[in-house]
């Protein structure tokens, strides 16, 4: 056995078996013992990558969002939000579009205009131009909650950015832009406008 008390490496060397031993061969075991500095370096690491940044700050912003709403009493979440003003923007597009007017995965999309639909604030009607297919308006009660709480939705955005002056989180917003537009082809549901290729394309 070979023990290095102050090293990163414990190695321990069993003795081969009989039956091994007349082959040659050697068993080595390898612990690989990393040093508590070690171990804090490769966490720093880890915290400076941007991947686990974008995660924490996606954490922040739900939990911002989520808070927000309760102390108004409402349960509208950062998605159903966004739908509303998709649909005063675009009134009577299908969920297709909508999906892409927000960056929203399709196969959930639907599940996310029900539970508007549920409260009120969405109607489906019939496509003129396709009586097989449904297109999405807001009603009466979802066109007053969106004027409400849009005023709300914008101030919460320094909240979602702590610790940034104005300028920083403008060059912030600038830099997040840029890379949402250059990456937009990797999103597994891409931001897609009407009547327009995904953004960032280039064919």
């Amino acid at each position: 056995m070979l023990h290095k008390g102050n090293g990163p490496v414990t190695l321990f060397c069993a003795a081969p078996p009989r039956n091994h031993r007349k082959r040659g061969i050697l068993i080595i075991s390898v612990v690989a013992a990393l040093s508590p500095l070690t171990q804090a370096a490769r966490m720093d690491d880890i915290y400076a990558m941007p991947g686990h940044l974008i995660r924490r700050l996606q954490q922040i912003s739900v939990s911002v969002f989520t808070e927000r709403m309760r102390d108004l009493g409402q349960t509208l979440t950062s998605p159903q939000f966004a739908t509303l003003a998709a649909l005063e923007a675009k009134p009577g597009i299908d969920q297709a579009t909508l999906a892409g007017m927000i960056a929203h995965d399709r196969a959930t999309i639907g599940g996310v205009v029900e539970r508007l639909e549920g409260k009120g604030l969405v109607e489906r009607r019939q496509n003129p131009a396709d009586r097989r297919a449904k297109v999405l308006s807001l009603t009466t009660n979802g066109a007053r909650l969106l004027a409400e709480l849009r005023p709300v939705v914008t101030q919460l955005q320094a909240d979602i950015l702590p610790g940034l002056t104005q300028e920083e989180r403008h060059e912030f917003v600038r830099l997040a832009a840029k890379v949402a537009l250059a990456g937009n082809d990797f999103a597994r549901a891409p931001l897609v406008m009407p009547d327009k290729k995904p953004q960032g394309s280039t064919d």
